[in-house]
């Protein structure tokens, strides 16, 4: 039995990730022949750990199939799957569902598993997140995950400022001024990779504009000129000038801007459930609580997001065989719930045991009372237009005097990826 673990640490520069790249498809065209072969961007500790555990369960139940796991950095494989799927395919790809899945299909990158859907129950099993996965009427991978997104915050720090949990945007406001000014830091994030930026534009937008002109913007059919989209970013520049955001978040990742937070310099932290086993880890969870994101804008819907993590066959894949049983085998109720838990995500599989940790229980329900679910920014947009978005939120977040400058800027990139309005 062979398992293969290649990190892409972000610490290379970029002729070493393209080195690495190639030594990574080497490598996979040399063990690929009878073997089953699976890229994984599951690289820090806690969803490693889920994983390995649903590969030898997987290993367990087919001790016939090999299973081979190149093991990529999480960011540095948004970069290389793009070459991977057109250069030397593995025969299993972790991806996310919506557009992100979509761009690949629509380019012939991935391959119809409508079969795994019904051979294996799925249309039943998975039936919630069945149309995140649809493309014309057939199913191209298998979601294996969601997540609620929301605000993670140190309740003993607001107990200790006798803080109630905000409701409404002057409440949330009223909160991060009390927080600031006993040198607390209202909310931590980091911007490094941009996509957490993107929460934020989600949630103000979604609260003040509603789901249906957020997708009809992330599907390219509004300006970003548009008045309407005026007041997101008003909200937002609210917030910005009074200081209530961590001091240079732009240099600091996603896992960096954890440390305020349980160190207890910083009090709220807009981010998905795949925090919670960094909380427990780091010995803070009992002096945590999450509480959804606040209402804007009285009579708008509440959407939620909540990205589903998918697994893909791609179309250049070796071994379909093995790989149609791996994408099966989430139908398994055990390891569904096994994946889950160890994830710290809720998992799409209906008969999975409920979760019985208190964040999953939170975000269930309030997933299950929500208007509508968006997948989240860079999920639902046009991968090139997501990331131009993303990089002109984290602009704005630094530079909120540019925001002419920015939507116009945005405005064109949508013109040319979508097409004149």
């Amino acid at each position: 039995m062979i398992y293969l673990d290649v990190l892409l640490k972000n610490n290379y520069g970029g002729k070493m990730k393209k080195l690495l790249t190639l030594i990574i498809l080497f490598t996979s065209t040399v063990v690929s022949a009878g073997n089953l072969v699976i890229n994984s961007n599951q690289s820090g500790a806690s969803s490693k750990a889920g994983f390995d555990a649903y590969v030898n369960a997987f290993r367990a139940a087919h001790p016939e199939v090999t299973v081979v796991v190149n093991e990529f950095e999480h960011e540095a494989y948004k970069t290389a799957i793009r070459n991977f799927l057109t250069a030397e395919a593995p025969d299993v790809a972790i991806w996310f569902a919506g557009n992100r899945m979509k761009f690949f299909v629509d380019q012939g990158l991935f391959q119809d598993v409508s079969d795994v859907w019904s051979d294996a129950g799925l249309n039943d099993s998975m039936a919630s997140s069945k149309g995140s996965l649809t493309v014309d009427g057939k199913q191209y991978g298998v979601p294996w995950g969601y997540y609620q997104w929301g605000v993670y915050y140190r309740k003993d720090l607001f107990d200790n400022l006798g803080l109630n949990v905000p409701k409404n945007w002057e409440e949330f406001k009223r909160v991060c001024a009390m927080l600031k000014k006993n040198d607390i830091t209202p909310i931590t994030i980091g911007t490094k990779y941009l996509w957490t930026a993107g929460g934020w534009f989600d949630y103000l937008n979604l609260r003040i504009n509603g789901y249906q002109f957020h997708m009809d913007l992330t599907a390219g059919k509004v300006s970003y000129e548009d008045p309407r989209l005026d007041a997101t970013f008003d909200h937002w520049r609210e917030l910005l000038d009074a200081g209530y955001f961590l001091e240079d978040h732009a240099s600091f990742s996603w896992q960096d801007a954890q440390a305020p937070q349980i160190n207890g310099e910083a009090a709220m932290y807009l981010i998905g459930n795949f925090y919670v086993p960094t909380l427990e880890e780091a010995g803070v969870k009992d002096k945590m609580d999450f509480f959804q994101f606040p209402t804007i804008v009285e009579g708008v819907g509440v959407a939620e997001d909540a990205p589903t993590d998918t697994m893909h066959i791609p179309s250049g894949a070796k071994n379909v065989e093995d790989a149609k049983k791996f994408l099966a085998f989430m139908s398994n109720k055990e390891a569904a719930t096994n994946w889950a838990t160890m994830g710290g995500m809720l998992s799409p599989n209906k008969y999975a045991d409920k979760p019985t940790d208190r964040f999953s229980i939170m975000g269930a329900e309030m997933l299950a009372a929500a208007d509508d679910i968006a997948q989240f920014w860079d999920r639902d947009a046009n991968p090139d237009m997501a990331g131009a978005a993303m990089e002109g939120f984290q602009e704005f977040m630094v530079k909120p005097d540019r925001e002419d400058k920015i939507r116009a800027r945005l405005e064109k990139e949508r013109a040319r990826i979508h097409g004149a309005l």
